[in-house]
């Protein structure tokens, strides 16, 4: 049975910094894993991917420089470390591998 689960969210203030983790079981193919976003009255978004090697990672244009996706292979883990938080980045995230989806961690930015 796939599992996903999401952990680490939170409310931090505006400049603050947080570290999602995405822990995968149960997947016979790794190959991609992501993160989406979705904040109150909006669509779900892409925050970004990174692949089976763990060295290439890509990031949404609104994230770009602040955020940092990374993967511990031996744990099956992923990580979003955000920096630099603002209120718009407030939102229920989301981990997804093939085809599956984690439950979300809740991120609120405000002071």
């Amino acid at each position: 049975q796939v599992q996903l689960v999401e952990s680490g969210g939170g409310l931090v203030q505006p400049g603050g910094s947080l570290r999602l983790s995405c822990e995968a079981s149960g997947f016979t193919d790794m190959y991609l894993m992501r993160w989406y976003r979705q904040a109150p009255g909006k669509e779900r978004e892409l925050v970004g991917d990174i692949g089976l090697t763990s060295s290439t990672a890509t990031y949404a244009d609104p994230i770009k420089g602040r955020f940092t996706i990374s993967r511990d292979r031996g744990k099956n883990t992923m990580y979003l470390q955000m920096n630099s938080l603002k209120p718009e980045d407030t939102a229920v995230y989301y981990c997804y591998v093939a085809g599956h989806w984690g439950q979300g961690t809740q991120v609120t930015v405000s002071s």
